[in-house]
């Protein structure tokens, strides 16, 4: 913890010891880690959290005394905890507005009291106590030395014999993976962030300009700096404002909101505090969020806005297509320039001549590395390469010239090639679906005076006989250089460092076969190397590689899909396969068997068939971890032909066919083929091959292809569940365990596999898997007895085997997809009463109310998806609910949520708290009653019949029904019985029922045609809707009697 805000954390520039934490994403997101760990310390760590600081954490707070209760002794000016130490001090002692604050458990205690003033309380404590871990631990764990908390720890173990050391101990340990967990994530978020620059905001103020002024279609009456005066790094914000990396400030007026005054910064756009009347000097404290641009900002700020530059969007779109026209023409003058300069690079193989441009590429890679924004009032306008992502990617040419970039053409804007490259860099990755070597890897270079191997200069002069050499020279030099180890860096790069890769992607050219095979032989060896495969792709030889597949010869074919099967390992190589017509060639090698020209009396041409169909499964593996080139392939008629390689005895290409299946099997259209092509079966019959890597890639190609109904019924039908059950006793290899639980998860969605599954006691051994696996493993395992435990029966094997307890274990993680996984696996044990008393014991009911703060939706949402059995099935719910200290509270802030599973689920988890009349009477003092009316205007049938069944709940306390006619919930609840939905009906009827004990309801009920709707209802075969409809229908003819024998007495 000491590391990670000392190193990472944002700090303004204030003298040591007064400095604060400054107001940014970065250091919000590190305040929340660290409130998320001490807040379920005490679950997770009971022993732990009872041991008292060696110093108190001290700081001033806003808490008054009286927002503690039971466990404290609270007068009017100070409060104090009943735990106390060893000398009988309290652990957490308040007289206002100072705390002290001993143990973690009293901390974690004291954040569930703060509620949502924790992450202010947690900043003040954080400045206050600048280093935690010496002040919990002493002083000889001070982070601020240097030294790691681990050597300290090592040093300690032989040194105290304290009692208490081994506590201290363990608090060391969790708190160094807590700095650890700091730093990674810190590191994530930095990578993640935004930082935007003047150029980016001069372009976006000046295109909204053009289309400002008045009238209606305008998108803004006006935009304006608040300065005109420009700093040369073209900054318009005042220096001392620039060290917080504020860029400039505008004044916008939108058509139908009042003039905003507006920050632009490195981090994004936010409203300030505006000009004051008497100076005209701007407030620049933070007003609200930050926004990744302007036009996001505005979009949020103004109606008006946000319709008519959707009118624009043409326009927009012309000068976009303007500036991809400019960046073209950019890229033409480039490769012209790549080419004078290749055909000069040829020539210079000394070394004197190499040792500069080296020297110039690490510069340019270096130089250009995008760094903060720091104040200057002589700042030069340079390119911020990284924030443009062209670095080693789309001017890989300028990169081999020492990185020059004169010659752009000075009328094209930074602004307009910055935006131009960025759109094409958006289209780039969405074709693609996985991240495998995205970054572009650090260039290594061999330095003059390394102590380099013998076969670094070897290989470099067989290079040379390479380049000068005759035919059989260049043959016998190939053969030679097969003979190294080509599989060490060293001879990889000493190819690349002389020149060696562009003689050999040259001899690809040459009508010579034998020239041909050896260069790609080495070409296939060294192209495992990360860095000389982007050289590969950089000096053009994919083409070339791609060109060879059309050969007669099937050697030179098998050599050309390997290499290019590593080569592919990342999106722009995969890209130019696809570009240049790879993709249908690879598809048509498939066929290779079926359309054979050679003899057929030797079994050597089908031996050669079957390499050449091999080789083309393997590249196509490589390039099908993109979206546009799976579509490819199956355009090319690929899925027919895995299908019938599929069939082969052959283990050494079913392995790249079920590879290239199971990626491409997470498209829709390929799930819908792989059916049509009765591949299901072959996949079930590899589960019982002996070959490891073939059992897990049949194993994910059935995890992916599982989501389909007819696809489980058809891995059942095919004898596959029991080779799946049978694989998950062998634990050793951890990639296909995860495969085959995953396999085993989504297959048990169907009730009937479930069953099987029950047959082949495989639920006890999912059970088995709780523990000591990787979180890849465990999601799955838990998503798999999710599914199992909807049956009793499952449930019940599930809690004999003693599952419960590493079930709730689990809930204190933070992997987002594990936490969605079992908080659905408790929820569906909860709903055994057995279970129930367990989860409640070891305190799992609060553990999935503290979930209800992830800042997941998908973990919220089934967080209250789970509440919901514990509340129904827990002895005294009313009074375990109370117990959470801001619990409901918590739960109806969760209806301002915009997610609309977390809506329903937490509508569902309120009808189970409103049982309770005293629960009911706190919810609704917390304003769920206009908070759930104004959810009522929806068309999710799931969101509908869980608020009505809410509303109905709600209105049994005080006068809610009233105050939902008041909030105009009565009449969109009407149009609910027009749904097709049966549930929705039911749960509508009921709520309609309570609400229509208020005359004025039922007014409003009549006036929308509910009597109409209602009474097709009261023939429902469903008792409890035709009761409820009655009902409703029955109190208003009441009051229409009532009313009518009224005016005529």
């Amino acid at each position: 913890m000491g590391a990670a805000l000392s190193k990472l954390a944002q700090w303004s520039a204030a003298n040591y010891g007064a400095a604060t934490l400054e107001i940014s994403p970065l250091n919000e997101a590190i305040l929340k880690e660290i409130i998320m760990f001490v807040e379920s310390f005490i679950y997770k760590y009971p022993k732990e959290a009872k041991f008292v600081f060696v110093e108190p954490l001290e700081w001033k707070t806003s808490l008054a005394p009286s927002a503690f209760e039971s466990g404290y002794i609270v007068s009017e000016t100070t409060a104090k905890s009943e735990e106390v130490d060893k000398n009988g001090q309290p652990l957490l002692f308040l007289s206002i507005p100072q705390i002290k604050i001993r143990s973690f458990g009293q901390l974690s205690h004291f954040l569930f009291i703060a509620k949502d003033a924790n992450l202010k309380e947690a900043q003040a404590c954080i400045e206050a106590n600048r280093d935690p871990v010496a002040k919990i631990l002493g002083p000889d764990y001070n982070a601020t030395k240097g030294d790691p908390i681990s050597l300290n720890i090592l040093d300690k173990i032989t040194e105290d014999d304290d009692p208490e050391s081994e506590a201290k101990m363990r608090i060391a340990m969790l708190l160094q993976e807590l700095d650890l967990h700091l730093l990674n994530h810190s590191l994530k978020h930095i990578s993640l962030e935004i930082r935007l620059n003047p150029v980016t905001f001069t372009r976006d103020i000046d295109l909204l300009k053009r289309y400002s002024g008045k009238g209606e279609e305008t998108v803004l009456e006006s935009i304006e700096y608040t300065s005109e005066y420009e700093f040369s790094n073209g900054c318009r914000a005042p220096p001392w404002r620039q060290i917080y990396g504020e860029i400039c400030y505008v004044m916008v007026k939108p058509h139908d909101v009042e003039t905003l005054c507006i920050t632009c910064c490195v981090e994004g756009v936010f409203l300030n505090g505006g000009k004051t009347e008497e100076e005209g000097e701007i407030d620049y404290e933070r007003k609200g969020e930050i926004y990744k641009d302007l036009v996001t900002f505005l979009k949020e700020k103004s109606a008006k806005f946000s319709e008519n530059i959707s009118k624009q969007a043409i326009s927009f779109k012309e000068e976009e297509e303007e500036e991809v026209g400019e960046l073209k023409e950019v890229d033409q003058v480039n490769k012209e320039e790549q080419k004078e300069e290749e055909a000069t690079y040829t020539k210079a193989i000394s070394k004197s001549d190499k040792k500069p441009r080296e020297k110039s590429q690490i510069n340019f890679g270096t130089s250009q590395m995008a760094k903060r924004l720091e104040p200057s009032l002589n700042w030069k306008a340079t390119v911020d390469y990284k924030d443009r992502k062209i670095t080693g990617r789309d001017i890989h040419s300028e990169e081999k010239v020492g990185g020059r970039l004169e010659k752009s053409r000075p009328s094209i804007s930074v602004g307009r090639l910055r935006k131009s490259v960025e759109k094409i860099e958006a289209i780039i990755s969405e074709s693609s679906s996985d991240t495998e070597e995205d970054e572009e890897p650090t260039d290594h270079r061999q330095e003059a005076n390394a102590d380099l191997p013998s076969e670094y200069w070897q290989i470099q002069k067989l290079v040379k006989y390479l380049k000068g050499g005759n035919q059989t020279a260049t043959v016998i030099a190939l053969c030679s250089m097969k003979d190294f180890n080509l599989a060490q860096e060293t001879c990889q790069l000493a190819i690349r460092d002389v020149g060696g890769l562009e003689v050999l992607i040259n001899l690809l050219d040459t009508d010579e076969v034998k020239c041909k095979i050896g260069s790609l032989k080495i070409l296939k060896e060294i192209s495992q190397n990360s860095q000389i495969r982007r050289s590969i792709v950089d000096l053009g030889g994919l083409p070339i590689m791609v060109n060879i597949l059309d050969s007669p010869h099937k050697r030179l074919k098998c050599l050309a899909a390997e290499t290019i099967a590593n080569v592919a390992k990342f999106r722009r190589a995969r890209r130019v396969v696809r570009q240049h017509g790879g993709i249908t060639k690879l598809v048509t090698l498939l066929d290779c068997a079926q359309n054979s020209t050679e003899p057929a009396q030797s079994s050597l041409y089908e031996a050669r068939d079957v390499e050449v169909a091999r080789c083309g499964a393997l590249a196509l593996w490589s390039c099908s971890k993109s979206y546009a080139n799976k579509e490819a392939i199956r355009r090319a008629g690929g899925i027919p032909l895995l299908a019938r390689l599929l069939k082969t005895s052959h283990e050494n290409m079913l392995i790249p066919v079920v590879g290239t299946l199971q990626e491409c099997a997470s498209e829709e259209n390929y799930r819908a083929a792989i059916k049509a092509e009765r591949i299901i079966e072959n996949l079930v019959k590899n589960l019982n091959s002996e070959n490891e890597q073939l059992q897990e890639h049949c194993a994910m190609a059935i995890y992916q292809c599982a989501e389909d109904e007819e696809t489980r019924d058809l891995v059942r039908l095919h004898g596959g569940l029991k080779p799946l059950a049978t694989l998950l006793n062998n634990t050793d290899n951890k990639e296909r365990l995860a495969a085959v639980t995953g396999a085993i998860w989504k297959c048990s969605i169907s009730k009937e596999n479930v069953t099987k599954f029950r047959e082949y006691r495989a639920i006890e051994t999912l059970v088995g898997l709780l523990t000591d696996q990787p979180e890849e493993v465990l999601v799955n395992v838990v998503g798999a007895l999710g599914e199992c435990c909807q049956e009793h029966e499952n449930r019940v094997i599930v809690r004999k085997c003693g599952g419960i307890q590493p079930l709730v274990n689990l809930l204190v993680g933070i992997n987002q997809a594990l936490l969605v996984n079992v908080t659905k696996a408790v929820g569906a044990c909860a709903l055994e009463p057995e279970s129930m008393t367990i989860i409640d014991r070891l305190d799992g009911v609060r553990l999935l109310w503290s979930l209800l703060k992830n800042p997941h939706p998908d973990v919220k949402a089934s967080a209250a998806w789970a509440l919901c059995p514990c509340i129904q099935n827990a002895k005294d719910a009313g009074e375990m609910v109370r117990s959470f200290v801001g619990g409901l509270e918590l739960v109806v802030n969760l209806l301002k949520s915009d997610n609309k599973e977390v809506l329903a689920s937490v509508c569902a988890a309120i009808t189970n708290i409103a049982k309770d009349q005293e629960n009911l009477a706190v919810i609704t003092d917390h304003g769920v009653v206009p908070l759930l009316s104004k959810l009522a205007n929806t068309n999710n049938d799931k969101l509908r019949r869980h608020l009505a069944e809410a509303v109905s709940r709600c209105c049994m306390w005080g006068r809610n029904r009233v105050a939902f006619g008041e909030h105009k919930a009565v009449a969109p609840l009407v149009r609910y019985l027009k749904s097709n939905d049966t549930n929705v009906h039911r749960a509508t009827a009921q709520a309609l029922y309570q609400l229509s004990e208020d005359a004025d309801n039922c007014i409003t009920m009549h006036e929308n045609g509910a009597v109409k709707l209602l009474l097709a209802m009261v023939g429902s075969p469903d008792q409890e809707l035709q009761e409820a409809a009655a009902g409703c229908i029955s109190n208003i003819r009441r009051l229409a009697l009532a009313t009518e024998k009224a005016r005529y007495t």
